[in-house]
């Protein structure tokens, strides 16, 4: 029962790992969105690549922090 214990683990990761791949993606959509409609209301008009570079450094340092060790001195345990 060890080796199908194991695959079972093994294809519960793969799964969790999927699930979070499709979450950052949808974080990094929704981030391009909200960069693109502030420049909107902030006046200004950036290219396509500038948007997309604000929305992938917001959306790293997001995931970054969501998995940063630093959450346990907020007092959440």
């Amino acid at each position: 029962m060890g080796v199908l214990d194991s695959f079972g683990a093994l294809v519960g990761s793969i799964i969790a790992s999927l699930v979070l791949l499709i979450f950052a993606i949808l974080s990094f959509f929704v981030t391009v969105f909200i960069v693109d409609v502030g420049a909107g209301l902030a006046d200004f008009d950036p290219t396509g690549d500038f948007v997309v570079l604000a929305a992938s450094i917001l959306a790293g340092s997001a995931i970054v922090a969501g998995a940063s060790p630093m959450m346990a001195l907020g007092g959440e345990e």
